[in-house]
């Protein structure tokens, strides 16, 4: 069958340098980082007392609060980012077209904090103190099915939970529903918010996470040979993804043009790659090739790139298979470098930035690359970010259980 084009008519942010799409923009462009001591929650005596948290989001500005109390913070995320993307895409979802607009929304760990909080009340005051909304706040296709009923859409709603290939896979499932038919326009994306004690204990467990407390700011290091580990982030971001001749009809700017999306499995292990990157270089071929694109056509590539001693050089080994010599001349950064790394929603963000990047022809930089490892030798756009043509973009991310997802966007040409 003839695939429909698909195209990106509005974005939302909410991250940890910026509440709004353009406040993140600028600072992502200029390398400021949002890394900082945990304000959550106390922290003292964690192992890990750095996080990248949304410094400001004000949920008064967009709930009542009775609503808001209701609202795990990764679905509130979900929403204003939504929200964001909508207004920005000038559409207005009626009961005549809603049928024809989707919410395809992915999620890691959903409502942590909130099972955790409920842990310590059922065993110290019993079950009569559990809310009856426990369930609906804390599972994690709430984000989309929150979207759907605060806006309306009623096509395909659909929250995707596959580890931090989450939000990647809900981008490239909503472009595929839009592409094959099922709907005319999606919001789509990824969200988390799971800064807590119980977050930080599990990952730092797992000697996951940096430990650099004393120096938050440069924790976060991909590609640089001291990093020792993720931080974790927390936000959302959303797309407007719509066809191609709908947009067109009614007058809709246009960010990027969706390409391709490839998906593929490690079959290796829960939390680490193989080391041949064989699951992300079949990914990325998967994805070159639903795109029609040869590796030459890509110019920036937004990396995984989560500052573990693993990703970073697997990642790079993977992205030299797949592009031969190319790979030396194309820009590849990571934005968790500022960012940190949202979980489920680093696909959802990180592909607002990819289309950010297309329309602005600026790559973002990655930052803190002071010591390069001398096995992660690419172009990663160190510091500040670096306007160049950029014709084709791809986003990767990469996920426990060996899920995988890599999402091509190119600039738009009627």
């Amino acid at each position: 069958m003839v695939k429909r084009r698909v195209v990106v008519t509005g974005v939302g942010l909410i991250t940890p340098v910026g509440t709004g799409a353009a406040k993140s923009w600028d600072a992502l462009c200029a390398g400021k980082g949002g890394v900082a001591p945990i304000s959550r929650f106390d922290a003292s005596t964690q192992g890990v007392r750095i996080a990248a948290e949304v410094k400001d989001f004000y949920p008064d500005d967009y709930f009542e609060p009775k609503v808001a109390r209701h609202l795990e913070l990764f679905v509130q995320y979900a929403l204003a980012a939504a929200g964001e993307a909508l207004a920005d895409s000038g559409f207005q979802i009626t009961p005549e077209n809603a049928a024809r607009v989707g919410s395809i929304v992915g999620c890691g760990l959903g409502g942590l904090p909130t099972i955790e909080k409920y842990i310590q009340i059922l065993h110290e005051k019993g079950e009569r103190r559990i809310t009856p909304f426990f369930i609906p706040m804390v599972i994690p296709n709430m984000g989309a099915g929150q979207i759907s009923i605060f806006y309306g859409t009623r096509g395909p709603n659909l929250s995707l939970t596959t580890a931090c290939a989450a939000g990647t896979h809900a981008v490239g499932e909503a472009y595929r529903a839009i592409s094959h038919g099922d709907c005319e326009l999606a919001l789509t994306g990824g969200s988390e918010g799971v800064i807590c004690p119980m977050g930080f204990a599990g990952f730092h467990a797992m000697k996951a996470l940096s430990t650099r407390n004393e120096e938050p700011a440069k924790a976060s290091r991909p590609f640089d040979r001291d990093r020792d580990g993720f931080v974790i982030g927390e936000g959302g971001g959303i797309l407007l993804l719509e066809e191609l001749e709908h947009a067109k009809q009614r007058g809709a700017k246009i960010y990027a043009e969706m390409a391709g999306y490839g998906m593929s499995g490690d079959a290796y292990h829960i939390a680490a790659p193989p080391e041949d990157g064989a699951g992300a270089i079949l990914c990325m071929q998967n994805a070159l090739a639903d795109a029609g694109m040869s590796p030459t056509d890509v110019d920036y590539i937004n990396a995984h790139g989560t500052s573990t001693p693993l990703n970073d050089v697997i990642e790079t080994r993977a992205i030299k298979a797949v592009f031969g010599a190319h790979a030396g001349k194309m820009a590849v950064s990571s934005t968790k470098s500022m960012t940190g790394h949202l979980l489920g929603g680093a696909g959802g963000i990180e592909a607002v930035i990819t289309a950010l990047a297309i329309k602005h022809q600026l790559a973002p930089p990655t930052i803190n690359l002071e010591n390069p490892d001398p096995e992660c030798d690419l172009d990663y756009v160190p510091g500040q970010g670096r306007a160049m043509s950029i014709r084709a973009a791809m986003s990767n991310s990469f996920g426990f259980g060996g899920t995988n997802a890599v999402m091509l966007m190119k600039r738009y040409e009627d």
